[in-house]
């Protein structure tokens, strides 16, 4: 990127970190892709290109797998005690706060995320989860077993599973790393860490860190590159223990059937399609508000956004006209803008698949009660869109579309159970709301609503000790809390003959 093209809201350590060269982590040392490849990463508020990026594919990752297995086997990783993996997690969480608003800049700049949140919300939970998860290091404890024979002593053992793959998306990317990151470091493993071919900046300048805080060669490999060749290396290659994978449904499959080749243990976290169900009692000053954020935040770029509105009756019309008011009111801009409220979409063709879904709703008899377009003819907003008159057979009402499209739908029953079955008509079942002000609905409804995560006047939590993971096609397995390194660990029974 030319210093000319450089957007004069970004910090200097931020321009520092464009002006730089953008390679691969592997062993411990930057380095070019082995084929000498690059590829161009983007401002998906303007659509222009800010940097060029080391383009991995399957020998790089060949690479990247024998020096996680070389650090994991017999370098000093494996045998750290956790205390010492504690106190490196503690500095990396530290380093990332020095340079806290670098990274927050470089995420908006390659993600489209308004830089007021991302600094505020997505930062911090970043850092939080990376605090949280290093206490652990020291309390992955097995236990003894009671109740043999006397001459026998039997107890178990937690041990790191290996050499992990993570493959992260382009919706929150410095989050997802620490999401996956976190566990497997306190655990003990060693990891090859890929992120999306959208927003691989963030992942770079924390592997810069990494090296900073003082993490041995070859503890965390990082490579740029595209699905089907870095990413599909990871998946199938031979000496990789586990592979972590957050995206689409349709690239899960795949991984599975990649995975296959070894047996390599293997978590999912994919798509959803959030219920938030408004009863008649709800205090609408919460519910509006919240219903809102559930949809738009970050431009509705996130796997638990509460993309159905299920509103009874008594409250739907209100609730409609106040969302689609909230939505009118949202002021979009480019996301290094402090006033901007909603960024971009992250790329043209993220843009022409939310836009296609509108288009099928309209098609289908959806009302189109506010936004519904693209906005301007420069970078990739969409205005923040409220469907009415839907139903469950629609593809916007069925399908995951991933960008800030409300489908909302009203119901007059008292039957929770046939309350519970219509938010329950879909293949996620990844979170969920409940909006009411009586505690018997909410808990009888939380029990009925098949979904990893399931809010009561709130939707979601970044909270790191909260398990993260969906029901049915939302995926496998839990992040965060202590669930969270269940994913990296194995147990050894081990039983002595006294």
């Amino acid at each position: 990127m030319n210093a000319r093209d450089v957007d004069p809201r970004l910090g200097e350590a931020a321009k520092k970190f464009l002006a730089g060269k953008h390679q691969a982590l592997i062993g411990g040392k930057w380095v070019d892709a082995k084929s000498g490849k690059t590829f161009e990463t983007y401002d998906p508020s303007t659509g222009g290109v800010i940097a060029q990026v080391a383009e991995c594919d399957a020998a790089d990752v060949d690479a990247a797998v024998a020096a996680a297995r070389q650090a994991f086997e017999s370098g000093p990783w494996r045998a750290l005690p956790g205390k010492e993996r504690t106190l490196l997690m503690w500095k990396l969480a530290d380093l990332m706060e020095k340079h806290g608003e670098e990274l927050a800049e470089l995420e908006s700049l390659n993600g489209g995320k308004p830089l007021g949140p991302m600094r505020e919300v997505e930062l911090k939970a970043s850092i939080d989860v990376l605090r949280y998860t290093a206490g652990w290091a020291t309390k992955l404890n097995g236990e003894t077993i009671q109740g043999l024979p006397k001459n026998f002593h039997a107890y178990t053992l937690r041990e790191p599973i290996g050499v992990v793959g993570q493959i992260i998306p382009w919706n929150s990317p410095i989050m997802m790393a620490a999401w996956k990151l976190a566990p497997a470091l306190a655990a003990g493993c060693t990891v090859v860490l890929k992120p999306a071919e959208q927003t691989p900046l963030t992942a770079l300048r924390l592997g810069q860190l990494i090296l900073e805080a003082g993490f041995p060669e070859g503890v965390v490999n990082i490579l740029p590159g595209f699905g089907p060749t870095a990413g599909a290396a990871i998946a199938a290659h031979p000496d990789i223990d586990k592979v972590a994978f957050t995206g689409s449904g349709e690239v899960g499959r795949l991984i599975l059937q990649a995975a296959c080749g070894n047996l390599k243990k293997v978590s999912l976290e994919l798509g959803g399609k959030s219920p938030v169900i408004v009863f008649p009692d709800a205090d609408l000053s919460l519910a509006v508000p919240g219903a809102a954020r559930a949809i738009f935040n970050n431009s509705g770029q996130v796997c638990a956004a509460g993309s159905r509105l299920y509103a009874h009756a008594k409250v739907f019309d209100k609730m409609v006209e106040g969302i689609a008011g909230a939505a009118a009111k949202i002021r979009l801009g480019q996301a290094l803008d402090a006033q901007t409220q909603m960024g971009p979409l992250v790329s043209q063709e993220q843009l022409d698949r939310v836009s296609g879904y509108v288009e099928q709703g309209r098609k289908a008899g959806a009302e189109v009660v506010t936004g519904g377009s693209r906005v301007g003819n420069t970078g990739y907003f969409m205005a923040p869109t409220v469907l009415a008159n839907t139903d469950a057979g629609m593809s916007v009402v069925r399908e995951e579309i991933f960008g800030p499209v409300l489908c909302a739908m009203r119901f007059d029953d008292e039957d929770l159970d046939r309350i519970a079955r219509e938010a329950n008509r879909t293949m996620y079942g990844l979170a969920g709301s409940v909006w009411t002000r009586d505690l018997s609905t909410a808990h009888k409804m939380v029990q009925r609503i098949r979904a990893g995560t399931v809010g009561v006047n709130v939707h979601g939590s970044l909270d790191p000790a909260m398990p993260f993971g969906g029901y049915k096609q939302s995926g496998w397995g839990r992040e965060k809390g202590g669930e969270g390194l269940d994913l990296y660990t194995e147990v050894k029974s081990v039983i002595m003959s006294l």
